[in-house]
């Protein structure tokens, strides 16, 4: 997807990490070449807008569901038993979270 006008950032560089932007996991530097980037380029904003509209419906449709306690507390301790260096991350993927 592309205007077919040259950028400074590429359109497949934006579509690539757009999630990142949506989350806002990525440097404020690549935040603002990203939103000149959608200032000039109307077939990426587009994308951006659907994109953003997508998350906030699966946020309102399926973010109601609470997580059991007995859950988070058994994914926290694989995270943490993984950050650690106890264990890899391809132990018991059988079932990640016995």
């Amino acid at each position: 997807m592309s205007c077919g006008e040259p950028h400074e950032t590429d359109c497949s560089e934006v579509l690539d990490h757009l999630y990142e932007f949506l989350d806002h996991e990525m440097p404020d530097s690549d935040c603002t070449k990203f939103e000149v980037h959608f200032e000039e380029c109307s077939p990426c904003l587009e994308k951006y807008g659907l994109e953003q509209a997508v998350k906030k419906l699966v946020k309102r449709c399926c973010g109601h569901d609470d997580v059991p306690t007995d859950l988070r507390a058994k994914v926290m301790g694989r995270i943490e038993v993984i950050r650690s260096g106890q264990a890899g991350p391809e132990e018991g993927m059988g079932n990640p979270l016995a």
